[in-house]
């Protein structure tokens, strides 16, 4: 993985703005989300005029004491421990509508991200560039970080405003030297603080990746536990997850010594907030200017705006940490953008054919050595003609196996192809995610702009078609033994090979997609299993292209036409019912 700059700037701020933007004004929950802040806000005032309304309180309160006036000491006893009852209160459905407000936010944020995430094949670009560290953790870990700190930070500074408004006309009518020593006192705390804390931005961005590489080590010996086992890498694996382990201890260990001297300053100023008021304002009592209880209302009335001017002094490891989190998924977003603008600017050049594949002057490189892999390919595929492609080259295979739906970007020319939900692939080893048999038949994600639009539902298949497709494949026992079809299982772990590709199978019937590239499905099945799996494709109108090895006889009477992809580039393409061949360089096929 590269490392990766901390880029906090004008950019970041703008996509946070968005961001926001776009929640507010979502259909889903923007209503909800508008009517819980408002709740929030008038929550708020109400919190600031109990502070103020206790500050007088417990003046009075502390004066009747004072001057040993029982009665008045007994109801302001009584009104004390009413305003801390309504306090208590709002404080309480303060903090549940502000926990609420989160949970909506993180809901809405953490979907779109994963739909954005998902479509146009994002995640795979993602990892081909190699320029985002654990796009899975900023997903799960960091947009819930930044929607509650996001949250809890705007209501702070709201808080502080009304606190500062509140407090700051209390303050003046008791002493306006009092007023100035707290402004000027957070101003240089403030300060201070920045200049002491500023390290902890970069460190905090950091150690959220070192966590998760940490993480990732481990998931990957887990994942991986069979091979790991058999190739006795144990110790390769224990040394990078130690190595991840040290680098993470090694970052926190400085994380810790700038708070210890972050530390040194901020306690010292949180702990002359306490006496600050009675310096100023007893001798004001021992002159016999103000009343005891002025002391009291002064210390409150301090400690309240003093609070609201030093948000950053008391949160600044929190905003460190916050804008680490800002910027990280600042940068995925930048990667999303520039991945899908990858898969559009690809140098070979797609278009939509209904009811064709057509390769058009295509070349084909390995990526790492640049070596030709595939020559100026020229020919159009239609529905129904069966095509069989063998090469001796594995590379050869897979190049043109992956770049007919645009995962192969080395090379040069045109491909025009179904949408993609109409050109399904399956790959020589079968990939069956975790989940239930339903799952496994959902249909494919769709092409096209924006398709998270739609509803899940849409791609949903009827039980009936499921079961009538495993009876169809001799495949229906599976539903019995695994107790119906909405049992979660990890069928890599569970099921032999074949099993595990009819089972991909049965949703490529289920799809019915106008094309199907099959990648050596002989190396799981028989060759008795493969023809019928033909038959049935060619029964249901999907048109089967079939990549094979050029070792091996293989049955040709089930095709209509056969591409031999051969060295340097060379290929030669022969319909075998007339047995005319085609070589390279063809004419060009319009």
């Amino acid at each position: 993985m590269k490392t990766q700059r901390l880029h906090l700037n004008r950019r970041t701020w703008e996509i946070f703005r968005r961001n926001l933007k776009l929640f507010l004004a979502s259909e889903q929950v923007g209503g909800k989300a508008k009517w819980l802040m408002v709740t929030l806000i008038l929550f708020l005032f109400g919190i600031n005029a109990l502070n103020v309304l206790n500050s007088y309180v417990g003046r009075d309160f502390m004066t009747a004491i004072e001057n040993r006036h029982f009665e008045r000491f007994v109801r302001m006893a009584v009104v004390y421990i009413g305003v801390f009852a309504a306090s208590t209160l709002a404080a309480v459905l303060y903090r549940y509508a502000e926990e609420r407000l989160g949970l909506l936010w993180r809901w809405w944020a953490t979907r779109e991200t994963i739909l954005g995430y998902a479509n146009d094949r994002v995640y795979y670009r993602l990892k081909k560039q190699g320029e985002i560290g654990n796009p899975d953790q900023r997903i799960a870990d960091d947009i819930r970080s930044y929607c509650t700190t996001t949250l809890s930070f705007a209501l702070i500074f709201v808080n502080a405003s009304l606190t500062v408004i509140a407090f700051s006309g209390v303050m003046w009518t008791i002493s306006p030297l009092l007023f100035l020593v707290s402004v000027l006192y957070a101003a240089v705390g403030t300060l201070i603080t920045v200049a002491f804390g500023r390290p902890l931005v970069r460190l905090n961005y950091d150690q959220l990746d070192k966590e998760a590489n940490l993480r990732a080590s481990l998931i990957y010996l887990r994942g991986n536990a069979e091979s790991v086992a058999i190739s006795r890498r144990e110790g390769h694996l224990i040394q990078l997850s130690l190595k991840y382990l040290g680098d993470l201890a090694m970052n926190f260990r400085r994380i810790i010594a700038v708070n210890r001297n972050l530390g040194f300053f901020t306690t010292g100023y949180n702990w002359l907030i306490q006496i600050i008021p009675a310096l100023i304002i007893a001798p004001l009592f021992i002159e016999g200017k103000v009343e005891f209880g002025v002391i009291t209302q002064s210390a409150i009335a301090f400690t309240q705006l003093l609070g609201a001017f030093s948000i950053i002094v008391n949160q600044f490891q929190s905003i460190s940490s916050y804008t680490a989190v800002l910027a990280r998924l600042a940068a995925l977003m930048e990667a999303r953008k520039k991945a899908r603008a990858a898969e559009r600017d690809s140098p070979i050049i797609f278009s939509l054919d209904p009811s064709r594949v057509i390769y058009t002057s295509l070349t084909l490189r390995s990526p790492r050595s640049g070596r030709v892999l595939i020559r100026d390919l020229s020919l159009a595929i239609s529905q129904a003609t069966r095509v069989l492609v063998r090469a001796k080259d594995e590379s050869a295979r897979a190049a043109l196996f992956l770049s007919t739906v645009g995962l192969w970007d080395a090379g040069e020319g045109r491909i025009a192809r179904p949408t993609l939900e109409k050109i399904l692939l399956t790959t020589e080893m079968p990939y069956l995610p975790p989940g239930t048999l339903r799952e496994l038949f959902m249909l494919p994600w769709p092409e096209g702009k924006l398709p998270w639009k739609s509803n899940l539902a849409d791609i949903q298949v009827p039980e009936e078609q499921i079961l009538e497709t495993l009876r169809l494949l001799k495949i229906d026992h599976l539903v019995t033994r695994f107790g119906g079809l909405d049992q979660r299982q990890h069928w890599e772990n569970i099921l032999p090979l074949d099993d595990q590709q009819m089972l991909v199978l049965a949703r490529l019937l289920v799809a019915k997609p106008v094309f199907a590239f099959l990648d050596r499905p002989s190396s799981t099945l028989s060759r008795e299993r493969v023809n019928w799996i033909l038959d049935l494709l060619k029964e249901r109108s999907i048109t089967a292209v079939t990549f094979e090895s050029d070792e091996g006889e293989l049955d040709t009477e089930r095709y209509d036409a056969l591409l031999q992809l051969k060295e340097e580039g060379a290929w030669d393409y022969t319909p075998l019912e007339r047995r005319e061949r085609i070589e390279s360089p063809p004419q060009l096929i319009r």
